[in-house]
This record gives C-alpha cells, structure tokens and sequence, in this order.
C-alpha cells in the first residue's frame, strides 16, 4: 500500500519533512504530490518545489515526486492510490483537514485519509511563516531542510535592501559606498 502527500510545499518545511518521513516508514511508498495551483503566486515553480522536495528526500529510497492540478482524489485514482497522508499541526487543521476529508470521502470512496500529528518541534511551522521570516531577513535554516534554505535567500535578496541596526534599534539601510581616488573631487 503506498499513500500520496498532497501540498504546494513552498517551500517545504522540516514539518513537512517530518511528515514525509514518518510516512515512508508506515508506507510501501509516498509520493509527494507538489498541487499546481492556479489562484496561488508561488515563491517557487512547480518544478523548483519538486526538485527542492528531491534533495531534501534523497535518503529516503521510497519517496517519489510528482506534480498534478486538479482534484486531489483524482490524482490519487489516476495513481491507483487509496491513502493520502496529511500532517496535522494545530486544531484549526484539524478541522480544515477534517471537513476536506469527508469531502473527498463523498468524491472517492475508495481513499482513505491519514492523518499524522506534527512532532512537537514543527507545530508552529508553516510555508507562509518561513517565507515571512525570510522576507524580512530573518534566519530560516532551522525551518527547512538544508538543501532548501539558500534558495529562499536568493529570492529574497533580490528585494531586500542591507541593514544595520542603530543605536535606536531602528534599521537603517546602508548604501553602496564610492571610493574616491587621490586627485578626485568628492561632492559637496
């Protein structure tokens, strides 16, 4: 029996990964299914968060990653799949989960939904939190898994503007210095 991981993971997290190992020692197989959303603006491309989710997934021999639009319980039939695995961090998804279970229950009748509670140290962990964090210029390494963490930094270096705190703690944005060379004028 193999079970699906349904998300956008972007970025996946250590929740997530957690999830997808706990998984892959209850299941045969997982395959994490990266869901292309069309109403959602992505960090990542599809195929980014796929290749994110391999190199965080590397040791694990059976895990395999796939993409897919649509609904989920199609996906899980065109897979021939009757298990999908969901991580559960606080009640809200619990009732979230719950609700999209039963829906897919009147959908399929033949997936089953498997609910995994979120080890303690990842209950607060969410894409929208480390991509918050990152945004700001916040550390996030010890959010996602290692591979994952440099490429939230590039996207957001990009934008992010080099700051120095004051005195006052209020930032304040360093800009670029020009040197100037014996015999040039400096303005002013």
């Amino acid at each position: 029996m193999f079970a699906i991981y349904p998300g956008s993971f972007d970025p996946i997290t250590l929740g997530h990964l957690d999830v997808i190992e706990r998984g892959s020692r209850l299941f045969e197989r997982v395959i994490v299914a990266v869901l292309r959303n069309p109403n959602k603006t992505p960090l990542f491309t599809v195929a980014e968060r796929m290749d994110q989710i391999r190199r965080s997934t590397g040791h694990l021999t059976n895990v395999e990653v796939d993409s897919f639009d649509g609904l989920t319980v199609t996906y899980a039939k065109m897979r021939q799949a009757n298990v999908l695995l969901r991580g559960l961090r606080v009640l809200s998804d619990f009732e979230m989960e719950l609700q999209m279970a039963h829906t897919n229950k009147t959908l399929s009748e033949e997936v089953e939904t498997v609910f995994l509670a979120t080890s303690n140290e990842h209950s607060f962990l969410s894409s929208s939190l480390v991509k918050e964090i990152a945004k700001l210029g916040g550390r996030i390494d010890h959010l996602v898994p290692q591979p994952v963490a440099p490429d939230i930094y590039k996207c957001y270096a990009k934008i992010l503007p080099i700051s120095v705190p004051k005195q006052d703690s209020t930032p304040v944005v360093e800009h670029p210095r020009t040197e100037f060379l014996p015999g040039m004028d400096k303005p002013g």
